[in-house]
């Protein structure tokens, strides 16, 4: 019996930007993944801000991610109802998918706030963490950081080195908001369609 390896990669993706495609082709190679599933998220219970609509990130998320066979996309999230927990769309994915290992990809900083997600011991028994690296977080202390947090919940992470890309979603809003270019941050084909639907104005 063969065990596919999966990533799993939730976002926000309002814009999805070079450095999602990056880190998610990063952990691909690094991690020997079979396929990386991007996952817009719904209703995510840490953003107060209006996210733009699931349609259009949903769109911008497929048109960054045709040219890579290895990645697919989900709508999964759309579906929900209430506040979109990792956990849960986890728990879905595990009953859709048989003999599959998951791995959840996600930044450093946000592997650091593990203990505080809906959860999240029993969402570490689902998946294995590949923890990205991000620019600006001491390697050292990220390092015992995780230790402890693996410790405490009883998981797998990861910490996965990649190129350093600080490519910011806010800063990109705030670049369309204002009229300033937006070039090699993000796919042009993401970049048109903004353009054509007038995305951040």
């Amino acid at each position: 019996m063969t065990i596919k390896r999966v990533g799993i990669m939730g976002g926000t993706f309002d814009p999805i930007h070079l450095g999602h495609l990056v880190a998610a082709n990063e952990a691909l190679n690094i991690c020997s993944l079979d396929n990386v599933i991007f996952v817009p998220t719904g209703n995510p219970p840490h953003k107060e801000e209006t996210c733009t609509s699931f349609y259009h990130r949903y769109i911008m998320t497929c048109l960054a991610t045709s040219s890579n066979d290895r990645f697919l996309v989900s709508d999964i999230e759309s579906k929900s109802t209430g506040k979109s927990y990792t956990l849960n769309t986890l728990r879905k994915f595990h009953r859709m998918y048989s003999d599959t290992e998951f791995y959840f990809i996600t930044g450093t900083d946000e592997v650091i706030d593990l203990p505080e997600w809906y959860k999240s011991e029993e969402l570490l028994k689902l998946c294995k963490i590949l923890a990205v690296s991000r620019p600006g977080v001491n390697k050292e202390n990220l390092e015992a950081k995780i230790e402890e947090i693996k410790k405490d919940l009883n998981g797998q992470i990861e910490l996965v080195q990649i190129p350093m890309l600080y490519i910011s979603s806010t800063d990109i809003r705030e670049k369309f908001k204002n009229g300033v270019s937006v070039k090699y941050l993000l796919p042009e084909s993401v970049e048109q369609y903004i353009i054509k639907n007038n995305l951040y104005r």
